[in-house]
């Protein structure tokens, strides 16, 4: 039999999604199982979004539409960038995707060539580099370390630019550390894009999730129009997960190539669920304000009883709904942890290592469930935690 591409070998699957086959493997077999490893919103969307999308079901909104989105929801995108984040991006330079995932790789595959180096946070989503490896460009990780505040290092960054590279990956607030870049940060990051000629892929997927301040896209410094592409989408924000609605931005000489791409893939999106977007970006109840408000009062919860683990210290991120625990102290590897909490406990979480070296000493929760919920997924990890060593003696905590 002929092999496969090439390129099947060289990429990756996604360890959230593995976590989450053997949860629901036990739980088939009559196990409770607590889930934190997915970071899907326990929200639903509100009634007007789902209102909008039967409407438009019975209006026979179920035809072919355009390949890069209708235009009253790239109008209505326009009008939420400026809104959140004071970004004037035309509806013409916005296209619709059906998810996020697809508008990350089309935007990878418009613009990456054999050769061509990518940087981006390590840890960070594994898209990233697996995407990379597919298309046959080099993944070039910069570290988030605890030292650092989980904050790029732009000194680090710009010692690993080569004339190969050609891209800069940032995903603020990030996935899985929940880190908000701060504006000294992305000003360093714009200046080097624009010194050095880079393109940049801002990750905004979690932009609406923060605790606190005011959120600043990549595309909002000097330089950085020509050269940014955001990817977005509506799972996060509006709990939409099962939608698969998401949507890039691209400078005008490169959007060609994403309605290209989208041509020759997916044709276009459900035109249905294009019209309860559209009433999403409205917001009419303000449910996504509600939703975070509900996620603060569980980020503070959760990452308190989870310092009360043996071995475990987590600081409180600044956005997104992961808490990024640091296992380094607690005497067995994350892997082994997580699959204690899991096969003894029913509780899954992802080691992580699952997104790049930089995480070996680290397990990811989500908290985007109810506060019962994480307060008894503590009360079992503390159960089996004598399996790890109890926190060394001196310890602040």
């Amino acid at each position: 039999m002929r092999p496969l591409a090439s390129r099947m070998s060289v990429m990756s699957g996604e360890g959230a999604l593995t976590i989450f086959a053997r949860a629901k493997e036990l739980e088939r077999s009559g196990r409770s199982i607590i889930h934190l490893e997915l970071g899907e919103p326990d929200f639903h969307p509100a009634k007007p979004v789902n209102d909008a999308l039967k409407r438009a079901i019975d209006d026979g909104k179920d035809r072919y539409c355009p390949v890069v989105g209708l235009p009253a929801l790239r109008e209505a995108l326009a009008v939420y960038l400026r809104e959140t984040r004071s970004l004037d991006i035309s509806p013409q330079n916005i296209i619709i995707a059906p998810g996020c995932k697809i508008a990350l790789f089309m935007a990878m595959m418009a613009l990456i060539d054999p050769g061509d180096e990518v940087l981006y946070p390590d840890p960070g989503f594994p898209g990233y580099a697996s995407i990379t490896l597919g298309l046959g460009g080099v993944p070039v990780p910069f570290v988030l370390s605890g030292k650092n505040h989980l904050q790029p290092d732009p000194k680090e960054i710009e010692a690993k630019i080569t004339p190969r590279t050609k891209i800069l990956i940032t995903n603020s607030p990030g996935n899985p550390t929940g880190t908000v870049y701060t504006d000294e940060v992305q000003r360093r990051l714009a200046e080097l894009a624009v010194k050095h000629d880079l393109l940049v892929l801002s990750d905004e997927i979690y932009a609406r999730i923060i605790y606190g301040g005011t959120y600043v896209s990549m595309m909002s410094y000097p330089g950085m129009e020509e050269r940014t592409l955001i990817i977005d989408g509506f799972s996060k924000s509006f709990a939409m997960t099962g939608w698969r609605l998401g949507y890039a931005t691209a400078p005008p000489r490169i959007f060609p190539a994403l309605d290209l791409l989208a041509v020759n893939t997916y044709t276009c999106v459900a035109e249905f669920t294009q019209y309860g977007a559209i009433e999403a970006l409205r917001d009419r109840e303000g449910a996504t304000p509600r939703m975070v408000g509900e996620f603060a009062r569980r980020r503070e919860q959760f990452v308190r009883d989870l310092n009360r683990v043996p071995g475990f210290r987590c600081a409180p991120p600044e956005g997104a709904f992961y808490a990024w625990v640091d296992i380094s102290e607690a005497g067995l590897s994350a892997e082994e942890i997580c699959r204690i909490m899991l096969e003894d406990a029913g509780v899954a979480a992802i080691p992580g290592a699952a997104f790049g070296p930089a995480g070996a000493d680290y397990v990811r929760f989500s908290f985007a469930s109810s506060t019962a919920i994480l307060k008894e997924a503590v009360e079992r990890i503390l159960q089996v935690s004598s399996a790890w060593q109890r926190t060394p003696a001196g310890s602040s905590r």
